[in-house]
């Protein structure tokens, strides 16, 4: 009687197992090979009595965490710059991790991600800015000049459009791996800045203000209401993310700020989920998407 009552058991034990099993497998495989794939476009429409008027309307099309080289590829980015050429963005912006760290960079991969950025049309200007997996690489520097893509790490930009009235763009680098202070990194924009402070030039320092930069825990170490609009990238919003319980692993440098959009004093805080996959090469209740802003002022 003792044998054949443990028998059942056993049985449900093993199906029980097996079931597990096959639930854990099927994720796996759909957080592998159907989460990392497609393109989102997330569109927002943001408002700042800020922006001068020669500006309403702006496009920008904001992409980051490309990770090339991981479920990256040739094709998927070819697929990337289709879409955002069909947006007809006015500018492009790239915030940082725009190859993976385990990439094994040739002369191939250099060529394939060239050709493919340098395909993205805008009517004003493509800016980028180095992410953490990117300081790895000695040719991140060269690969965004011939992308005809503005290197912004600790610098700034000036954008015109019809009018002498510009907005101001400014990134920084990596604050992970490249641990010069925030401070010094932004001695450039703050030294233009403090030109606007003197008598002959108080008030006609550029209304509008954009900051780059990939990690975006680092906003804590400066003036946020100094700038009308932030992007980031980095936390990927959570690579993976579950019902109700939301981003279950976030990098370091994006702990404390993860999700799409944060309110902050003086303007937004955008992040991008990013496109491709860092550290496994699984996506899960996050499919690789852009970012499209519609500015305005009213």
């Amino acid at each position: 009687m003792g044998k054949e009552h443990k028998q059942p058991e056993k049985r449900n034990i093993m199906i029980i197992s097996a079931i597990f099993i096959l639930i854990i497998s099927l994720f796996l495989l759909y957080a592998r090979f159907v989460s990392t794939t497609g393109l989102i476009v997330k569109e927002y429409r943001i408002k700042n009595t800020n922006l001068p008027n020669n500006f309403y309307g702006l496009k920008i099309v904001h992409l980051s965490d490309l990770h090339y080289g991981r479920t990256t590829k040739k094709k998927q980015l070819d697929n990337m710059v289709k879409q955002i050429n069909l947006l007809k963005p006015d500018v492009v912006i790239l915030s940082g991790d725009l190859i993976d760290r385990d990439t094994k960079l040739n002369n191939k991969i250099i060529e394939e991600i060239t050709t493919s950025l340098k395909g993205i049309k805008v009517t004003l200007n493509k800016y980028a800015i180095m992410g953490n997996h990117d300081f790895k690489f000695k040719q991140w520097s060269l690969i965004i000049e011939n992308s005809e893509f503005t290197n912004l790490d600790d610098t700034y930009n000036l954008i015109y459009k019809d009018t002498n009235e510009p907005i101001l763009i400014t990134g920084l680098s990596t604050n992970i791996e490249k641990k010069t202070k925030i401070s010094v990194k932004m001695k450039a924009v703050n030294t233009y800045l403090d030109t606007f402070k003197t008598k002959e030039l108080r008030g006609k320092d550029p209304k509008y203000k954009i900051l780059v930069l990939h990690e975006p825990d680092f906003i804590d170490k400066f003036n946020v209401s100094d700038y009308d609009l932030i992007l980031a990238g980095h936390s990927h919003n959570g690579q993976i993310r579950l019902p109700i319980i939301g981003a279950v692993i976030l990098p370091a440098g994006s702990k404390e700020y993860y999700a799409p959009y944060y309110k902050l004093p003086g303007g937004d805080l955008f992040i991008s989920s990013g496109v491709g996959t860092s550290v496994a090469s699984f996506r899960f209740l996050n499919r690789p998407s852009i970012n499209l802003y519609r500015l305005t002022n009213k």
